[in-house]
């Protein structure tokens, strides 16, 4: 009372009126930021939940007694130890990407939202971990992700927390392991540089022996092409021959037919007559001729005789 008697002296009513009226203004208008919620408690009980934008307070009964961003955040999990289900020793962590969907459970409904899911990630972890083989949890960090997920969500409904995504960062076995994994892979490497190796060598002889199929192939049609077309050439040689042989017996038939053609087909004969002697003479040193046999168409007949013995002869 005496502080306000003294404030009385100094400052007028109507000031100390105004400076109470903008207390109770700054108290009761309140600006809430975008995706994040107010929740206002009245005597101590949950009253409402302020939306972004501007909002009211009743002055000195109303407060705000939390505020919970309505954003997708991030929070590291920490390193832990899991078991695989074949007996080795895991170190494990990871990152939760958590979105606020209830304000007023993510309040009322746990005391620290982030904890809370932070520990269940781990115990979760570690039972889907232990689920698993080593060799399994390197191959389907994906599914082991989903899982984890899963769990969370179906454990923290009442807390109004929603988990987006869990990525594991590091999976870290121990020194040992790690010796067996490099060695298994370079053995692994090794098999699949020699399946490799002989896979190229036998497709190579496959191909080569594949060539030399086809140029005994092609050697084969070529020498075949090359035949038909020599017997074409000789049979069309046979026919030629044939055909001019054919024409020039024609052309002696007609010739014979004339007087002048008798008289040359006696020359003719006469001619191969003489010739014939003059071959036996040169086969033999004793020639017989018969007497009174001079004339023209003996000559002829003897060389017709001469030519035909000849012609046996040599046969």
């Amino acid at each position: 009372m005496e502080i306000l008697q003294m404030l009385s002296t100094i400052f007028s009513p109507w000031v100390i009126l105004a400076v109470l009226v903008v207390i109770a203004l700054r108290t009761s208008v309140k600006f809430v930021p975008q995706n994040t919620a107010y929740i206002i408690e009245r005597f101590g009980k949950y009253h409402k939940t302020m939306e972004a934008g501007l909002n009211g307070l009743v002055p000195f009964i109303d407060r705000v007694a939390y505020m919970r961003t309505l954003k997708e955040q991030a929070f590291d999990v920490p390193s832990q130890s899991a078991i695989t289900r074949d007996n080795i020793s895991l170190v494990v962590d990871g990152v939760l990407y958590i979105k606020v969907l209830d304000p007023v459970k993510a309040c009322y409904g746990v005391d620290d939202y982030v904890f809370s899911v932070t520990q269940l990630a781990q115990t979760s972890m570690r039972s889907e971990i232990g689920r698993m083989e080593l060799d399994k949890t390197f191959e389907e960090r994906e599914n082991l992700n989903t899982a984890i997920v899963s769990a969370i969500n179906e454990a923290g409904a009442p807390w109004g927390v929603q988990v987006l995504r869990y990525e594991i960062k590091d999976i870290d076995p121990p020194r040992s392991v790690l010796d067996a994994m490099e060695r298994q892979m370079k053995a692994e490497r090794e098999k699949r540089a020699v399946i490799l190796e002989s896979e190229g060598t036998c497709q190579s002889e496959i191909n080569v022996a594949e060539g030399n199929k086809r140029a005994r192939v092609l050697a084969a049609e070529a020498e075949r092409s090359e035949q038909i077309l020599k017997a074409e050439g000789e049979a069309q040689a046979i026919i030629s021959v044939a055909q001019a042989q054919a024409e020039a017996l024609e052309v002696v038939g007609r010739t014979a037919a004339t007087a002048e053609g008798q008289k040359a087909i006696q020359l003719d004969l006469a001619d191969k007559a003489i010739e014939a002697k003059r071959a036996i003479a040169r086969e033999s040193t004793v020639v017989l001729l018969p007497d009174g046999q001079s004339s023209a168409a003996s000559i002829v007949a003897e060389s017709m005789s001469i030519i035909n013995t000849l012609n046996a002869s040599k046969s």
